[in-house]
């Protein structure tokens, strides 16, 4: 059994990971496109999750090799393909929409939007700019979920 240690530094790892590939290394495109309908958003979220995952191994292998980690290879395969699934699933858009309905997050899911009925406005009544969403901090919130669960996968596997 993995100490604290060992699951700290994995999911230390794994959430500096997703901020640099969720927010640096996916392209305008993949954010763009990864919500629309059919295939194109289907392969555009399939194409922003290889990159996503590729940053996370890219950075917590040296971290391990450097601490001395001892992680398996199919803990790491079952932890990084959960934690790609649930990401790609969760980035179509329209399916945390839905689990933020059945949730009772909604009006939440919609703060700070044109939509929201307390949505940021200018002194002129434009749509003001802002630093995120609702929607935006669900969407993260679940991904950082998913990242805790793939740390323990990783580490316990």
């Amino acid at each position: 059994m993995p100490d604290a240690s060992t699951f700290a530094a994995t999911f230390a790892a794994l959430y500096v990971a997703h901020s640099v590939g969720d927010h640096w290394v996916q392209t305008s495109c993949q954010s763009a496109d990864k919500g629309r309908p059919g295939w194109v958003g289907r392969l555009a979220g399939a194409r922003h999750v290889a990159t996503l995952t590729a940053t996370k191994l890219a950075l917590l292998l040296p971290v391990a090799a450097m601490l001395g980690l001892r992680l398996s290879t199919l803990g790491l395969g079952l932890g990084l393909g959960l934690d790609a699934a649930t990401h790609w699933w969760a980035d179509r858009r329209s399916t945390l929409a839905w689990l933020a309905k059945v949730t009772g997050k909604a009006e939440f899911y919609g703060l700070g939007t044109a939509a929201h009925p307390a949505h940021p406005v200018t002194a002129k009544g434009a749509p003001a700019a802002h630093l995120g969403t609702g929607a935006y901090a669900l969407d993260q919130s679940f991904h950082h979920l998913w990242l805790l669960i793939a740390a323990v996968l990783i580490t316990t596997i």
